[in-house]
């Protein structure tokens, strides 16, 4: 008999979101759904062990739970257009950072296959023990990781209000539990409340200075409300704290596009393409950025490295279009 895995959509893990530009040069990561989604395991031993839970992760994602259907591949259904982070949990395998992103549209494959790593670090609470994870969320009581899976269940049932109470007695048995912070901030995000977003990300900050996600989303937060100069200084100490975390970089190159620092958003942007993960959207920021300064030539450049990294889909036509704009309207 097959062996099933719960797979659970969480959100602890951030993605990079593109804000809509003139001429809908920057496309927000929304719009349909796709009814299956096939991601497979390739780790390097050759087979997957005992069956681990895998997770996709969207800052503005739904919460879905699917199958394993043969071994090391597991299936979604309905999933929505958009950027996913890849996870896996509950073995000695993790996913290779070089092939943990995913991009899901109706114009792309809807199979995935992620290359898996060996770790000898071992896994808390459905969560890495990575630079994402302080010590003292290492030390989260069983009692309180217990509240906090069983609000991870309830957000995949779409009972927030019931998830919001197991994260809050999460909280009681363990102030410190930043990510708990963090899960209830998206949640109060996803119900239009930013007021209490707001409180519990700044909450997760001060009891872990150095959780990197809770600043990440933050400059979330203040780039949804179209406050890019409050969104950077946020992003930038993201960045700062996960040097190898290109969504953060993203980000900050876009809000500081958006703020009109543009040679500040060219230099992020390169920073995020020399990552070992690169992300082929850091080229449109830096392209736009080169067009409002007027180097045309630069601007192409910029646009042709995107193709190459995204050769197809619909972010791929309208950097084709791009190129042609610039060429007839700016000089080189």
């Amino acid at each position: 008999m097959q062996s099933r895995a719960l797979v659970v959509l969480l959100l602890v893990i951030p993605s990079a979101v593109a804000q809509n530009y003139a001429g809908n040069i920057f496309q927000r990561d929304a719009g349909g759904m796709i009814q299956r989604v096939r991601v497979h395991l390739e780790p390097a031993t050759g087979t997957c062990g005992p069956t681990p839970r895998v997770t996709l992760s969207s800052h503005h994602g739904p919460f879905l739970e699917g199958t394993e259907s043969n071994d090391c591949d597991f299936e979604f259904v309905n999933v929505p257009e958009g950027d996913y982070f890849v996870q896996v949990s509950g073995t000695d395998l993790t996913p290779a950072d070089v092939n943990s992103n995913i991009h899901v549209s109706a114009s792309g494959s809807a199979d995935f296959d992620i290359r898996l790593k060996r770790t000898d670090t071992p896994q808390y609470g459905g969560l890495p023990a990575n630079a994402f994870v302080s010590a003292s969320d290492l030390a989260v009581p069983n009692r309180a990781r217990k509240e906090f899976d069983k609000a991870a269940e309830l957000i995949r049932r779409q009972e927030l209000q019931e998830a919001i109470k197991k994260l809050n007695r999460a909280i009681h048995l363990y102030p410190q539990y930043a990510v708990a912070y963090n899960n209830l901030a998206v949640i109060y995000g996803q119900l239009g409340d930013r007021a209490h977003e707001n409180e519990a990300l700044q909450k997760a900050i001060s009891v872990n200075p150095s959780f990197a996600l809770g600043y990440v989303n933050l400059g979330r937060m203040e780039m949804k409300a179209n406050n890019y100069p409050a969104a950077e200084p946020f992003l930038a100490k993201a960045a700062e704290l996960n040097p190898a975390d290109v969504n953060a970089l993203v980000l900050l190159s876009y809000s500081e596009f958006m703020d009109k620092s543009f040679d500040a958003a060219i230099a992020n942007s390169r920073k995020a393409h020399a990552l070992e993960q690169p992300h082929a959207f850091a080229h449109r920021v830096a392209a736009r950025a080169f067009e409002q300064e007027k180097r045309g030539a630069d601007a192409i450049a910029e646009l042709e490295t995107f193709l190459k990294e995204e050769p197809s889909g619909p972010r791929a036509a309208a950097a084709r279009q791009e190129i042609d704009v610039v060429k007839t309207a700016l000089p080189n």
